[in-house]
């Protein structure tokens, strides 16, 4: 409240200094953290049928009064909310009051002092505002009263915005209610057209002018110094508007890789000097889709990699705050996103402001969940539309409603309002010379190659639902696409979990089943793994890790995915280090060497090797990270290699001093062999080991080695003591087969190793184990991490030494992140932490995928399992290879290679594993 009556007082010495300025007055507050106490009533649901108060702006739903409703709900609430509110007008003689609202859902009457303000406005994400000058007492206390309908009596707008639509349907005043005060000759509007080749158009729309009064235009940096001199043009009382036109010599361009922005100062003068002066901001660029070629900025082919954004927050709905709009395009624009698609309604003024600032290319949409605007009330919508946001240079497309939702007779409109025409879309469907398919699988992906002309960029694909579609299946996906002339990129759904607070069920997270969980990010923003692998794979400094060995020349492959940045503008760095031991409580790696390799001179397009320039003693560390910067000087990504193989570090790793010999003993079904002090029991009936005991405590290791996901019996069980050892052998036949050698040696790791054989397809492939949940408290591991993996989602991860709590997070539902059950890629040892004694299991081999647990299955999970990927029934397991996961539409196997189920050709596989109890 302090800071809004700061602002108030700001805005009032500011009109005192500058008279010929718009004053600017809120009624409401101006965000959700910045709000002002209204007068409101209820017609239905909670908190009805009485007189309080509300924080505007907000949604009523969220402030604890009325019903929530999802889209998708096929009886939704149709309560009314009237607001009032008083406010004080001076007398503001010889000047023109307007009263905005920024947006208000849904049917929205305004009264002033009784008097109804204007037509009632229809549509719920659109700035829209009335002339109430003669409606006002000056010097005196005016009352405003708001009448909202949730439900709008137009079934067109209920159809677009309401009946089905995939969206919470919400209620209320809110964004931001305020008055704009000026002068009776004033500067309603204006168009600017400016472009990468420096020439200038500004669209100026002028009221009352008047013979003898000039336009006049100034073009200035942000920090208000003078670009070239001002130009102006005389008035003309008939037209509809003034042009005002220059030119100016290389000008700085706007692009997502560098946003220079510009203002211009607009004045109506005359013979007084400045009747009304206004500023707006622009950018100087040029965007095209040349057909049957590919969309350009500034001259240049531009891949746009984006994602669809509702506008939301789970306290409070669609009102949000900058705070909130400034973190969103920082996460976009780490997640090395240059592009946003609005989803499905027009953002907040100040989400396009903070794109502009930072740099996104936006995808601006009408409203038109799979139903239409009839075409009179789109006719105004689309101008409310445009006029708002035509200066925006991080727009480059209007998206005309959305699959099926378009009006096909406003598909010129837009252009009405727009100096630059920029292109329509229908997201969906080919128009325009553009394929904005949504959901293509992977053949469609390489019909498109192979045959297409059209410039393509789906709107929406790889559709995230739980952990599912987003970044899984993206590697395929975008390395096919990139092969395409025409190619544009494309927009993954969804940026976020729309999962709402719910303050009519305790404040429980409502996601409305499996409707609203398809977010790379959780409501309140929380990273999911697909961030972190979406930003490997749109890394403008491109790299493909390969492994690396001791022939390995410190040169990398690089090429440069940027559209206008030279990598010499880039910085990168390389470290050398030691992982501790799985024994030492640290995770940290101690860094032995660091270096920045020289700059690499490589154009947008250009592929180059980055020379490192490693010590000879490089060989000698156990990874090597490089991470690379842009010339924002922010991280654009880290890579990781492994360099000592997983052999050497169990040969490393000091084995405990003798204790005793070893020596077993065995009744009909058990099999007992103690070594330093532990017993380890297998029954003979299976083959398994079942428990491990100690002197302290028990471990409840049990039923295995088991060949995953297989049908075997065991066909023989032996064991004998060998020059003081103590070997235990089982072989197993069935649908695969199944070869298991224990070795107990004083002083020494439990070794175990097994060969394995099976054919056919398959989900996963390896061995198990069993370990009971309800035990484990944590586990530590060297390997890729935090996040688990799958197939078709490996990448985005780095490997080292991590540490997780045990958690039973469920994707989507609960936002623990990382989740703890699942695959864990390139585990070289895992310390499983529990209860009763933590243990450590090392492996010789490469690759090794290591699991724990089974992920809970979500409560609301889709019966087609297209992201609930199998798991082996044991709970923990050491895998040659792991399930892929699908989208919430699409099955795993229909989004490219890496999305197969894995296929097992007879050939034996063999693995070593060490076990410190």
């Amino acid at each position: 409240m302090k800071k809004i009556l700061l602002q108030l007082l700001f805005t009032v010495l500011c009109f005192s200094a500058f008279s010929q300025g718009t004053i600017t007055k809120y009624l409401s507050g101006t965000d959700k953290d910045h709000t002002v106490q209204w007068d409101f009533y209820c017609t239905g649901g909670r908190q009805s049928g009485k007189w309080t108060k509300i924080a505007v702006p907000s949604n009523w739903e969220l402030q604890g009064f009325g019903t929530y409703n999802y889209g998708h709900d096929k009886v939704k609430a149709n309560e009314q909310g009237l607001y009032k509110h008083e406010f004080f007008a001076e007398s503001w003689k010889g000047k023109r009051v307007f009263i905005v609202f920024e947006g208000s859902m849904t049917d929205t009457k305004v009264m002033i002092n009784g008097k109804q303000a204007g037509p009632v406005h229809q549509g719920g994400f659109y700035r829209f505002k009335y002339d109430i000058t003669d409606l006002l007492k000056p010097n005196a206390q005016n009352l405003l009263e708001v009448t909202v309908d949730k439900t709008s009596a137009n079934s067109s707008v209920n159809d677009a915005e309401r009946r089905n639509s995939d969206f919470w349907v919400f209620g209320g005043i809110f964004r931001p209610v305020y008055l704009e005060v000026v002068p009776e000759t004033f500067i309603d509007r204006m168009a600017v057209n400016a472009k990468a080749d420096g020439s200038f158009q500004l669209d100026v729309y002028p009221q009352n002018l008047k013979n003898g009064e000039t336009v006049e235009a100034q073009v200035q940096k942000l920090n208000g110094e003078n670009v070239g001199k001002p130009f102006s043009v005389a008035a003309n009382t008939t037209a509809d508007h003034l042009e005002l036109k220059n030119n100016f010599n290389k000008p700085l361009l706007w692009s997502s890789e560098f946003p220079n922005l510009y203002q211009v100062v607009v004045a109506i003068k005359g013979k007084q000097g400045v009747i009304h002066q206004v500023k707006q901001k622009f950018g100087f660029r040029t965007v095209e889709l040349r057909i049957n070629d590919g969309f350009y900025v500034n001259g240049a082919k531009t891949i746009l990699k984006g994602t669809c954004r509702h506008s939301f927050w789970p306290e409070t709905g669609r009102t949000l705050s900058h705070p909130i709009q400034l973190m969103d395009v920082k996460l976009m624009k780490e997640m090395n996103n240059n592009a946003v698609r609005m989803s499905h309604y027009p953002p907040d003024q100040d989400f396009l402001n903070v794109c502009d600032s930072l740099g996104l290319y936006v995808l601006d949409e009408l409203t038109g969940w799979q139903a239409k605007y009839d075409t009179i009330v789109g006719r105004k919508l689309v101008k409310e539309l445009v006029v708002r946001d035509v200066n925006h240079p991080s727009i480059i497309f209007w998206d005309n409603g959305n699959e099926g939702g378009w009006n096909r007779g406003l598909d010129n409109d837009y252009a009405l309002y727009d100096p630059q025409k920029r292109t329509v879309l229908h997201p969906w469907e080919k128009f325009n010379g553009a394929d904005n398919k949504h959901y293509p699988d992977y053949n469609y992906i390489l019909k498109t190659v192979a045959t297409g002309t059209e410039v393509f960029f789906p709107t929406e694909f790889m559709h995230g639902l739980y952990d599912g579609g987003a970044g899984a299946g993206l590697d395929d996906f975008w390395s096919e696409m990139m092969k395409y002339p025409h190619n544009a990129g494309g927009f993954i759904w969804a940026f976020l979990d729309e999962s709402v607070i719910r303050t009519d069920k305790g404040n429980i997270y409502d996601g409305d089943g499996n409707h609203a969980p398809d977010g790379i990010l959780g409501p309140h923003r929380e990273k999911e793994a697909s961030f972190y692998t979406i930003k490997e794979i749109w890394s403008p400094v491109y790299i493909d890790p390969q492994p690396i060995d001791k022939t390995f020349n410190g040169k990398i492959a690089v090429e440069n995915r940027y559209t206008f940045t030279n990598l010499n503008q880039c910085t990168f760095k390389w470290k050398l280090v030691k992982f501790p031991s799985a024994q030492e409580k640290t995770t940290a790696a101690n860094v032995k060497a660091t270096g920045s390799p020289k700059a690499l001179d490589l154009k947008p397009g250009e592929k180059g090797m980055l020379n490192l320039a490693l010590p000879m003693s490089w060989s000698k560390n156990d990874a090597l990270y490089l991470t690379a910067y842009g010339p924002d000087k922010k991280e654009i990504f880290t890579w990781s290699w492994a360099i000592t193989a997983p052999a050497a570090i169990v040969k490393s790793t000091v084995s405990s001093s003798a204790k005793s010999g070893v020596k077993a003993e065995e009744t009909d079904k058990l099999l007992r062999v103690k070594c330093d002090g532990i017993n380890y029991e297998f029954d003979k009936t299976t083959g398994y080991i079942q428990k491990v005991v100690k002197p302290k405590g028990t471990i409840s290791l049990s039923g295995g080695p088991v060949l995953a996901g297989v049908n075997t019996e065991l066909k023989q069980f032996t064991h004998k003591a060998i020059g003081g050892q103590y070997i235990v052998e089982a072989d197993y036949q069935g649908a695969g087969s199944l070869h298991v050698k224990w070795t107990f040696m004083p002083g020494q790791l439990v070794k175990l190793e097994y060969q394995h054989a099976q054919q056919g397809d398959a989900d996963f492939i390896g061995i198990t184990f069993n370990y009971p949940e309800e035990k484990v408290t944590g586990m530590k591991w060297l390997g890729e991490g935090p996040y688990r993996v799958w197939k078709n989602r490996l990448k985005g991860q780095q490997f080292g030494v991590w540490h997780k709590a045990y958690n039973n997070t469920i994707t989507g539902e609960t936002w623990g992140y990382p989740e703890f059950k699942g695959y864990y890629a390139n585990v070289n040892w895992v310390v499983v932490e529990n209860k009763e004694s933590p243990f450590t299991v090392y492996t010789a081999d490469k690759n090794m995928y290591f699991q724990m647990l089974h992920p809970g299955r979500e409560k609301d999970a889709l019966k087609n399992n297209n992201v609930e990927p199998p798991f082996p029934e044991g709970s923990i397991g050491f895998l040659n290879a792991i399930s892929p996961i699908g989208t919430k539409f699409q099955a795993a196997k229909v989004m490219g290679p890496q999305s197969q189920t894995n296929h097992a050709n007879g050939e034996q596989v063999s693995g070593t594993l060490w076990f410190a109890f």
